[in-house]
Order: C-alpha cells, then structure tokens, then sequence
C-alpha cells in the first residue's frame, strides 16, 4: 500500500477539463532548505493541519489524478500561498 503524502493543490479549477490537479508536494523541514528558493517552510497551525514544521517543495510540481487526494488536511495563508506561487514562478522562470 502506498504512503499518502500531503501536497497543496496549486493549479486553477477553471483550467483543463482531465481529472487532475497540480500539486507542491510537503515533506519534512530540514534548516538548510532555508538557503533553497524553491522551498517554502511551513509552521504548523491549526489552520493548515499540519502537525510539524514541513516545507512545501516547489521543485518537485507535477500533476496527479484527483483520485489520490484521500483527505483534505486544512488551508494554507494567504502568505504561503504567495511563497509557493514566487517558488513556482522562480523554479518556472516565469519572474519578469
């Protein structure tokens, strides 16, 4: 059986007619993630659901089926959220 691993959905809904989402995958946070751009750190909140510091991995996007989304943890900030999206756009080389 394979391990479910937390990821935040990125993509637009009202983009693409497959069943499939775009994701940042979370792992752990390690200290020196603090010197990669492409990681965004994490804090735990009762909001986002998470129970330990983790990092969202912006190298790592892909897209997955939605059938593998098995439960919804909780929500990101609105500033992790716009991190991730500076990740994405760095690791993308979508900066202007």
């Amino acid at each position: 059986m394979q391990r479910t691993r937390p990821a935040v959905i990125v993509n637009d809904d009202e983009v693409g007619i497959l069943p499939l989402k775009v994701i940042v995958p979370i792992t752990d946070w390690k200290d020196r993630y603090a010197q990669a751009p492409w990681m965004v750190r994490l804090d735990p909140s009762s909001e986002n659901g998470l129970s330990k510091v983790s990092t969202a991995d912006a190298f790592q996007v892909r897209s997955v089926s939605e059938q593998r989304f098995v439960s919804c943890l909780g929500r990101l900030s609105p500033d992790n959220l716009e991190a991730i999206g500076n990740a994405l756009r760095r690791v993308l080389q979508l900066l202007p």
